[in-house]
């Protein structure tokens, strides 16, 4: 099914480049839309929608343009909050347990399953969604789902991949990115030694850190747990991946060791960092910028095969939640059904330049992931993804586990030395089973 041209995106983003308020053509749409949309928000509706504070400016002023539109066509008056990942996450649980605040929340991760009893369920929303455009990726509706209920919509994934400068990599003997872990840790000692470094987030980074670690996890065989919810992180696999990162992180520039999300981002931008993981956000503003000596010299590439055979690559999910505290749950329901009707998705979609992944099929070939070769990785990201239950049920157990940094402060024990590999896993297996266990 084709939803788009590229003339429509470019069309329909006129508004978003001029800065946060619709054009009169996304307003005239907002207005069809809500006439014929199945979802009729409450008389005298407002919300208030907290999310995650934007890492590329193109995206927010897609965003705030379609925010105004809706606003404007339904006569629901919308709220944005921002805050970082650090404070988000806190918030919204803080939310979920006293019955006020956001109405939605558009949040990383599977949170939802958090609080999965305080949240609206959304199955009208993603039937009707799934049915228009061609279906959910399978990992999408196994994060939002709780049994046979969708507690949250998957509005967009985001690619967490290398970033490495070119010109480094060559000079340290690689004519293309290693495909596997061994060639990996030799780009890794072949930079530090030509003074251009790369580095990792061994802070609680809800996204940066949390990707990477995750990979270094499961690249090697380890794992949380087993298909049946047993704990079985301290494993030899684990501490083989957990030896390995101390290796690595030998190779790191300094103060790696406290790097939150948006850290890397400085590093490498500075000039300081030749190779980190991160969305498409370093590279997107580099070229706002007009930084041409990195945006010119930089490129992305999928995470490395391990000893496991095969690619286990965790990415973020940013789903978007309705708490039941919301006395306007149609009116959450319908901004959320129209910001993914194509048109909107779509120059959202465009606006965020790559750092958002799409998790319906129907837009597998849109023209943000051809027009730029150096975003081709991104657009496998919901393809590529495993969740961070792997291997077994997503739930509050998993949630609370990954909340925690459990899998995070392991492998950053292990890279800084403060604890023996054998030390780390066995530590985060007994932190798992508390959770586990209740």
């Amino acid at each position: 099914m084709k939803i788009f041209t590229r003339r429509d995106i470019l069309k329909s983003s006129a508004g978003a480049a001029a800065g946060v308020v619709a054009g009169p053509a996304l307003l005239q749409a907002a207005q069809a839309w809500a006439a014929d949309s199945p979802f009729t928000p409450e008389k005298d509706a407002s919300i208030r929608l907290l999310r995650w504070k934007h890492f590329v400016k193109s995206e927010d002023e897609a965003f705030m343009a379609l925010v105004d539109a809706f606003s404007k066509a339904t006569g629901v008056a919308v709220r944005i909050d921002n805050e970082g990942f650090e404070d988000l996450r806190p918030k919204a649980a803080v939310a979920a347990s006293i019955g006020k605040g956001p109405d939605i929340i558009w949040t990383i991760h599977a949170d939802p399953h958090l609080y999965p009893d305080s949240l609206v369920e959304m199955n009208d929303v993603a039937d009707y969604l799934g049915g228009k455009y061609g279906g959910w990726y399978p990992i999408a509706e196994f994060y939002s789902k709780r049994g046979d209920s969708w507690i949250s919509i998957p509005y967009f994934f985001s690619g967490n991949f290398p970033n490495y400068r070119v010109s480094s990599m060559k000079a340290a003997g690689f004519d293309s990115f290693p495909g596997d872990t061994d060639g990996f840790l030799k780009l890794m000692a072949g930079l530090k030694k030509n003074g251009t470094p790369g580095g990792f987030a061994l802070g609680n980074a809800s996204g940066d850190g949390n990707c990477w670690t995750h990979w270094i996890l499961w690249s090697h065989g380890g794992r949380m747990v087993d298909e049946d919810d047993n704990v079985v992180i301290n494993s030899k696999e684990t501490i083989e991946g957990l030896k390995y990162v101390n290796a690595m992180a030998q190779h790191f520039l300094p103060g790696c060791a406290s790097w939150l999300d948006g850290h890397n981002n400085k590093a490498f931008l500075q000039g300081e960092c030749h190779l980190t993981n991160n969305g498409i956000s370093i590279y997107a503003a580099a070229q706002r910028e007009n930084m041409t000596n990195i945006s010119e010299d930089m490129d992305h590439a999928y995470w490395p095969v391990g000893p496991v055979g095969k690619p286990m690559e965790f990415h973020v999910q940013f789903p978007m939640m309705v708490y039941k505290h919301s006395p306007n749950p149609m009116a959450a329901k319908a901004f959320i059904a129209w910001m993914m009707e194509a048109p909107q998705f779509n120059q959202h979609l465009q606006g965020s330049v790559g750092y958002l992944s799409h998790p319906l099929r129907a837009y597998d070939d849109h023209p943000v992931w051809t027009e730029d070769p150096k975003r081709k990785a991104f657009r496998d990201t919901v393809d590529r993804t495993v969740p961070y239950s792997h291997s077994g049920s997503l739930g509050n157990a998993a949630s609370s586990v990954f909340a925690d940094f459990v899998v995070v402060n392991m492998v950053a024990e292990a890279a800084l030395g403060t604890k023996t590999p054998e030390e780390a896993a066995a530590d985060a297996q007994k932190r798992a089973e508390r959770y586990y266990r209740s």
